[in-house]
């Protein structure tokens, strides 16, 4: 349905659009589909909003999507739960975040599924922010692509940020866009629904649209959609996928509300600004001039998505920014703190995440001298951590204790690990460095056309996972065995650091197991025939089921007896 209606986009059937996107918001396969999301998949499944609902068992489940289903033409959102989070950047800031009930949520997930592929077909080649199939990678290796090569033109960046985005989205204008979509009253109340926060009460929403909402990263893109062409970005016209903009145009890299336009020069860069801001004024939004700056690429560089740019006497190096390395080693410091009195088998659970997650997010630029200082960093962490849990020990007995040649595969006996479990804490420089493949200008999933060219990127994308899970991968063609879903493609791919972590927590240590599956006539196979990645989740269903089965029958047999 989704590949229905971005085509019917990309031909101009508006009619045949709206059509399909009525069908879409009646489909029961679509409610299952975003009930799943919102009660499976998404990591904020446990938390509840202003009336308290979360839905983490089947029955619980099954009944929100019976409930969702029902009440999907005449639904009235609920008001939604304000919470605060500490900035990535500056934890002494707080980022406001809002939480819908678990309902709206729900029906978010129906309306975007309805939405989003109509615009698909029309966003700009490079925005980049909240979209199937893309990533901050794909922004960064925009830049690294624009910037590469001694003799590189656009040289001069405006390097911009907008001012609470998220919270300044001019309503009616963002409607206006949205058009005759047969959902647009419920976008509508979504935005006006106003918000309940805790000491304060109820407080009516008159512009923005709650970060937080699964629908929100959607009409940002949605409201910010024609930054290209107001900055005075020319593409040449092509065929292709891929898409090439003029010699002498800027080229503009969008990440939901943070952008780089690189220019020939420092004039250009000030009148793309200007343009801008007059584009942006209409709209609510305007730019964070703290935030925002005209740098040369090649003198002091940039920061963005928490990579550093800069080019070093003509060549174009992208590494991990200071601040973001300020970060980890911060992080770092206050989890080994915080697990003093623990045993080293619990430091190595909360640390391994964090380690695989941030070097997941920084393998596609040179960190290599990066990782190799981090892991000073860490076996120093690690050693103190140690001489702390035994003050009575000598050095040589702590360092037999807990360091040692624990993987195999690395011959380094300075390894941090426990002797009786085997475990062992993994390194950054562990993680090879693999170049990001930017995706095509305008591709996306939905497009039909390019449905070998996705399959073709997600068997060349290595997921940061040991390499026996890798094989069971490859041996699956990355799907589930019980659902015949992607094992590994979420809705979006992780987006920052704490992402990636959460990812490699979330998907490869809980969301997918080992699991060895029934084959009827083949009682005993081989183990490696048995063996299959599944989902946790469908894992659990199908011993629900064996479990029923076997209640059955054994029910049968008491009543023949």
């Amino acid at each position: 349905m989704r590949q229905r209606i971005f085509t019917a986009t990309r031909s101009g059937n508006l009619a045949t659009v709206r059509n399909l996107q009525k069908m879409m918001l009646l489909s029961w396969s679509n409610t299952l589909v975003s009930v799943r999301q919102a009660t499976q998949r998404n990591a904020g499944r446990k938390t509840a909003g202003v009336d308290g609902e979360v839905a983490l068992t089947s029955q619980a489940r099954m009944q929100l999507a019976v409930q969702v289903h029902r009440d999907a033409a005449y639904w009235r959102p609920r008001p939604v739960k304000r919470v605060y989070i500490p900035k990535a950047g500056n934890r002494a800031k707080l980022r406001p975040l809002g939480i819908p009930v678990i309902a709206d949520r729900c029906h978010q997930g129906r309306v975007r599924n309805a939405l989003e592929p109509e615009w698909e077909a029309r966003f700009e080649p490079k925005s980049y922010g909240f979209r199937p199939g893309r990533s901050c990678h794909d922004a960064i290796q925009a830049i690294y692509t624009v910037c590469r090569g001694p003799r590189a033109k656009r040289v001069w960046a405006l390097d911009a940020d907008l001012a609470a985005a998220f919270d300044r989205i001019d309503h009616s204008r963002l409607l206006e866009a949205i058009g005759s979509f047969p959902a647009r009253d419920m976008i509508r109340d979504w935005l006006k629904v106003g918000i309940i926060e805790a000491g304060k009460g109820f407080a009516p929403t008159d512009e923005g649209t709650p970060q937080g909402g699964v629908i929100s990263p959607l009409l940002l893109n949605i409201a910010l959609h024609g930054l290209e062409h107001a900055a005075g970005v020319r593409y040449v016209e092509s065929g292709s996928a891929a898409e090439s903009t003029r010699t002498d145009s800027p080229v503009v890299i969008r990440y939901a509300d943070d952008l780089v336009a690189l220019c020939h020069t420092q004039r250009q860069a000030e009148q793309v600004k200007a343009r801008l801001a007059d584009w942006l004024a209409p709209k609510g939004l305007a730019f964070n001039e703290d935030k925002t700056r005209i740098v040369h690429v090649g003198e002091s560089g940039f920061d963005f998505l928490g990579f550093n740019v800069r080019r070093y006497h003509g060549k174009l190096l992208i590494k991990p920014s200071n601040a973001a390395v300020r970060r980890i080693r911060e992080r770092l410091r206050t989890e080994i703190r915080a697990l003093r009195g623990s045993n080293a088998r619990a430091v190595i659970a909360t640390l391994t995440p964090i380690i695989k997650g941030w070097a997941a997010y920084y393998r596609g630029v040179v960190s290599k001298r990066t990782f190799n200082a981090l892991d000073d960093y860490l076996w120093a962490l690690t050693y103190k951590w140690a001489t702390y849990s035994h003050p009575t020990k000598s050095k040589w007995w702590v360092s037999a204790r807990y360091f040692g040649k624990f993987n195999k595969f690395r011959n380094n006996r300075w390894v941090f690990g426990d002797a009786a479990s085997g475990t062992h804490l993994p390194r950054f420089s562990w993680t090879d460095i693999v170049r990001h493949t930017l995706v095509k200008g305008r591709a996306s999933p939905d497009d039909p056309v390019l449905a070998e060219y996705w399959e073709q990127r997600r068997r060349r994308i290595r997921p940061p996972v040991d390499g026996y899970t890798r094989r069971l991968l490859v041996e699956q063609h990355g799907r589930c065995p019980l659902c015949r879903n992607e094992l590994l493609s979420p809705d979006q791919p992780p987006q920052s650091p704490g992402e990636w972590e959460r990812w490699w927590l979330l998907v490869i240590r809980q969301a997918i197991a080992a699991d060895y599956l029934v084959h009827d006539g083949r009682p005993n196979p081989a183990d490696g025939e048995r063996t299959r990645l599944v989902h946790r989740s469908c894992r659990s269903e199908h011993h629900a089921r064996q479990r029923r089965s076997i209640a059955s029958q054994t029910d049968s047999l008491s009543r023949l007896a």
